[in-house]
């Protein structure tokens, strides 16, 4: 897809986006955005609340959000890659308790 074209098409999602919200279809609450008189899902509010309880514990570990972190690329890339390390290692320990 060219530069263009992806234009085009961010233009009329957020066109898209701006029709539902006009006419009703969308309302927003502390979750984001939910279709209307739909229920909430349980699970997707208690993943929620772990996130948000992961924010402050990591916000109180390194005194930093992850938003504000001065941390570069490579460091990221670093990051990503142990928490994947150690979520094969959880797999692993899982598959051997079966």
């Amino acid at each position: 897809m060219t530069l263009m074209e992806t234009k085009k098409t961010m233009s009329d999602s957020i066109k898209k986006y701006e029709e539902m919200m006009e006419d009703g279809k969308w309302s927003t609450d502390s979750t984001g955005y939910s279709y209307n008189n739909l229920p909430k899902d349980p699970i997707v509010l208690k993943v929620i609340e772990k996130f948000k309880a992961r924010s402050r514990d990591g916000i109180i570990k390194y005194g930093t959000t992850l938003h504000d972190s001065p941390d570069g690329f490579y460091a990221w890339v670093n990051h990503a890659q142990e928490e994947a390390m150690d979520f094969i290692l959880y797999l692993e320990k899982i598959k051997q308790q079966k």
